[in-house]
Protein backbone atom coordinates (compact mmCIF):
# COMPACT_ATOMS: atom_id res chain seq x y z
CA UNK A 1 0.00 0.00 0.00
CA UNK A 2 1.54 3.25 -1.04
CA UNK A 3 0.76 6.47 -2.80
CA UNK A 4 1.96 5.19 -6.20
CA UNK A 5 -1.24 3.33 -7.05
CA UNK A 6 -3.09 3.86 -10.32
CA UNK A 7 -6.80 3.15 -10.54
CA UNK A 8 -7.62 0.64 -13.28
CA UNK A 9 -11.40 0.29 -12.88
CA UNK A 10 -14.20 2.81 -12.75
CA UNK A 11 -16.81 1.49 -10.32
CA UNK A 12 -17.06 3.10 -6.88
CA UNK A 13 -18.24 1.29 -3.78
CA UNK A 14 -17.61 -1.72 -1.57
CA UNK A 15 -17.26 -5.26 -2.75
CA UNK A 16 -16.70 -8.73 -1.36
CA UNK A 17 -13.19 -10.11 -0.86
CA UNK A 18 -11.29 -10.37 -4.15
CA UNK A 19 -8.06 -11.98 -3.05
CA UNK A 20 -4.78 -11.29 -4.79
CA UNK A 21 -4.47 -11.42 -8.55
CA UNK A 22 -1.16 -11.25 -10.33
CA UNK A 23 -1.15 -9.11 -13.46
CA UNK A 24 2.12 -10.73 -14.49
CA UNK A 25 0.68 -14.24 -14.48
CA UNK A 26 -2.09 -13.17 -16.86
CA UNK A 27 -4.75 -13.43 -14.16
CA UNK A 28 -7.10 -10.51 -14.29
CA UNK A 29 -10.45 -9.87 -12.65
CA UNK A 30 -13.40 -10.71 -14.82
CA UNK A 31 -15.25 -7.89 -16.55
CA UNK A 32 -18.09 -8.29 -14.06
CA UNK A 33 -15.67 -8.06 -11.13
CA UNK A 34 -14.01 -4.98 -12.61
CA UNK A 35 -17.43 -3.29 -12.67
CA UNK A 36 -18.12 -4.02 -8.99
CA UNK A 37 -14.93 -2.64 -7.43
CA UNK A 38 -12.17 -0.15 -7.83
CA UNK A 39 -8.90 -1.92 -8.60
CA UNK A 40 -5.49 -0.33 -8.37
CA UNK A 41 -2.05 -1.40 -9.50
CA UNK A 42 1.16 -0.35 -7.79
CA UNK A 43 3.03 1.58 -10.48
CA UNK A 44 6.29 1.43 -8.52
CA UNK A 45 6.37 -2.39 -8.69
CA UNK A 46 6.29 -3.99 -12.15
CA UNK A 47 4.09 -7.09 -12.21
CA UNK A 48 2.46 -6.19 -8.88
CA UNK A 49 -0.93 -7.80 -8.30
CA UNK A 50 -4.12 -5.86 -8.82
CA UNK A 51 -5.75 -5.01 -5.52
CA UNK A 52 -9.12 -3.71 -4.54
CA UNK A 53 -8.68 -0.04 -3.70
CA UNK A 54 -9.87 -0.19 -0.13
CA UNK A 55 -10.23 1.69 3.07
CA UNK A 56 -6.52 1.82 3.90
CA UNK A 57 -5.72 3.49 0.59
CA UNK A 58 -8.66 5.88 1.13
CA UNK A 59 -7.28 6.84 4.55
CA UNK A 60 -3.82 7.28 3.06
CA UNK A 61 -5.12 9.41 0.18
CA UNK A 62 -7.02 11.59 2.68
CA UNK A 63 -3.80 11.86 4.74
CA UNK A 64 -5.59 10.51 7.79
CA UNK A 65 -2.79 7.95 8.21
CA UNK A 66 0.89 7.85 7.36
CA UNK A 67 2.58 5.58 4.85
CA UNK A 68 4.06 3.64 7.79
CA UNK A 69 0.55 2.93 9.08
CA UNK A 70 -0.49 1.71 5.62
CA UNK A 71 2.61 -0.51 5.56
CA UNK A 72 1.64 -1.91 8.97
CA UNK A 73 -1.79 -2.78 7.57
CA UNK A 74 -0.14 -4.53 4.63
CA UNK A 75 2.13 -6.47 7.00
CA UNK A 76 -0.84 -7.59 9.13
CA UNK A 77 -2.77 -8.62 5.99
CA UNK A 78 0.16 -10.63 4.60
CA UNK A 79 0.45 -12.46 7.93
CA UNK A 80 -3.31 -13.17 7.93
CA UNK A 81 -3.30 -14.52 4.36
CA UNK A 82 -0.27 -16.69 5.05
CA UNK A 83 -1.59 -18.00 8.39
CA UNK A 84 -5.13 -18.78 7.26
CA UNK A 85 -4.87 -19.32 3.49
CA UNK A 86 -1.31 -20.61 3.16
CA UNK A 87 -0.36 -18.18 0.39
CA UNK A 88 2.61 -15.86 0.77
CA UNK A 89 3.36 -12.86 -1.38
CA UNK A 90 6.92 -11.69 -0.98
CA UNK A 91 7.79 -8.00 -1.25
CA UNK A 92 9.87 -6.95 -4.25
CA UNK A 93 13.06 -6.54 -2.20
CA UNK A 94 12.76 -10.00 -0.58
CA UNK A 95 15.89 -12.14 -0.44
CA UNK A 96 15.20 -15.84 0.06
CA UNK A 97 16.50 -17.47 3.20
CA UNK A 98 18.79 -20.30 2.11
CA UNK A 99 18.95 -21.70 5.64
CA UNK A 100 15.26 -22.60 5.70
CA UNK A 101 14.23 -26.17 4.99
CA UNK A 102 11.59 -26.54 2.30
CA UNK A 103 9.41 -29.36 3.56
CA UNK A 104 5.80 -29.57 4.72
CA UNK A 105 6.62 -29.41 8.41
CA UNK A 106 8.79 -26.30 8.01
CA UNK A 107 6.06 -24.66 5.91
CA UNK A 108 3.44 -25.31 8.58
CA UNK A 109 5.79 -24.07 11.31
CA UNK A 110 6.30 -20.85 9.37
CA UNK A 111 2.52 -20.47 9.01
CA UNK A 112 2.19 -21.04 12.76
CA UNK A 113 4.65 -18.20 13.38
CA UNK A 114 2.47 -15.92 11.23
CA UNK A 115 -0.59 -16.96 13.26
CA UNK A 116 1.38 -16.24 16.43
CA UNK A 117 2.20 -12.74 15.20
CA UNK A 118 -1.52 -12.16 14.60
CA UNK A 119 -2.27 -13.38 18.13
CA UNK A 120 0.36 -10.96 19.48
CA UNK A 121 -1.40 -8.08 17.72
CA UNK A 122 -4.79 -9.23 19.05
CA UNK A 123 -3.35 -9.49 22.58
CA UNK A 124 -1.73 -6.04 22.41
CA UNK A 125 -4.53 -4.10 20.69
CA UNK A 126 -7.58 -6.08 21.80
CA UNK A 127 -10.38 -8.09 20.24
CA UNK A 128 -12.22 -4.99 18.97
CA UNK A 129 -9.12 -4.00 17.02
CA UNK A 130 -8.86 -7.51 15.59
CA UNK A 131 -12.50 -7.39 14.43
CA UNK A 132 -11.96 -4.04 12.73
CA UNK A 133 -8.75 -5.19 11.05
CA UNK A 134 -10.56 -8.23 9.64
CA UNK A 135 -13.52 -6.19 8.42
CA UNK A 136 -11.22 -3.61 6.86
CA UNK A 137 -8.46 -5.77 5.36
CA UNK A 138 -9.76 -9.32 4.98
CA UNK A 139 -13.43 -8.70 4.16
CA UNK A 140 -12.56 -5.44 2.34
CA UNK A 141 -15.68 -3.68 3.58
CA UNK A 142 -16.16 0.02 2.96
CA UNK A 143 -16.50 2.40 5.89
CA UNK A 144 -20.25 2.53 5.31
CA UNK A 145 -20.56 -1.27 5.32
CA UNK A 146 -18.45 -1.50 8.46
CA UNK A 147 -20.60 1.19 10.06
CA UNK A 148 -23.73 -0.83 9.38
CA UNK A 149 -22.15 -3.88 11.02
CA UNK A 150 -20.62 -2.14 14.04
CA UNK A 151 -23.16 0.64 14.65
CA UNK A 152 -26.54 -0.51 13.29
CA UNK A 153 -28.40 1.95 15.53
CA UNK A 154 -26.69 5.02 13.98
CA UNK A 155 -27.34 6.70 10.65
CA UNK A 156 -25.08 5.56 7.80
CA UNK A 157 -23.25 8.89 7.65
CA UNK A 158 -22.56 9.04 11.38
CA UNK A 159 -21.54 5.37 11.55
CA UNK A 160 -19.21 5.87 8.57
CA UNK A 161 -17.47 8.80 10.28
CA UNK A 162 -17.03 6.87 13.52
CA UNK A 163 -15.61 3.83 11.75
CA UNK A 164 -13.28 5.94 9.62
CA UNK A 165 -11.84 7.65 12.70
CA UNK A 166 -11.53 4.35 14.58
CA UNK A 167 -9.74 2.67 11.67
CA UNK A 168 -7.29 5.56 11.28
CA UNK A 169 -6.46 5.42 14.99
CA UNK A 170 -6.22 1.62 14.90
CA UNK A 171 -3.73 1.66 12.02
CA UNK A 172 -1.57 4.20 13.83
CA UNK A 173 -1.64 1.94 16.91
CA UNK A 174 -0.73 -1.06 14.74
CA UNK A 175 2.22 0.88 13.36
CA UNK A 176 3.30 1.71 16.92
CA UNK A 177 3.03 -1.94 17.92
CA UNK A 178 5.23 -3.07 15.03
CA UNK A 179 7.74 -0.29 15.81
CA UNK A 180 7.98 -1.42 19.43
CA UNK A 181 8.56 -5.01 18.24
CA UNK A 182 11.29 -3.85 15.90
CA UNK A 183 13.00 -1.86 18.67
CA UNK A 184 12.78 -4.82 21.06
CA UNK A 185 14.36 -7.09 18.43
CA UNK A 186 17.15 -4.58 17.81
CA UNK A 187 17.85 -4.27 21.54
CA UNK A 188 17.95 -8.06 21.88
CA UNK A 189 20.52 -8.32 19.07
CA UNK A 190 22.84 -5.66 20.50
CA UNK A 191 25.76 -7.07 22.49
CA UNK A 192 25.59 -6.26 26.17
CA UNK A 193 28.21 -3.75 27.19
CA UNK A 194 29.53 -3.29 30.68
CA UNK A 195 29.03 -6.92 31.70
CA UNK A 196 31.95 -7.89 33.92
CA UNK A 197 33.74 -11.06 32.98
CA UNK A 198 34.20 -13.15 35.96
Amino acid sequence: MNASHTQVSQKQGGAPHAGLLSAQAGCQPTAERMEKSIFAVDTATPGAPLRVLGTVQALLNARDITQDAANAAERWYRDWVFAYVGHIEYPTNHTPNTLTRHDDVSWQMTRAHAAGRLADVRHALGLCADVRLKLMLVDELSFMQMGRVLFPHLSDARARLKVSAQCAMLLEQLEGFYNSLRRANQNRKKPRSGVAAG
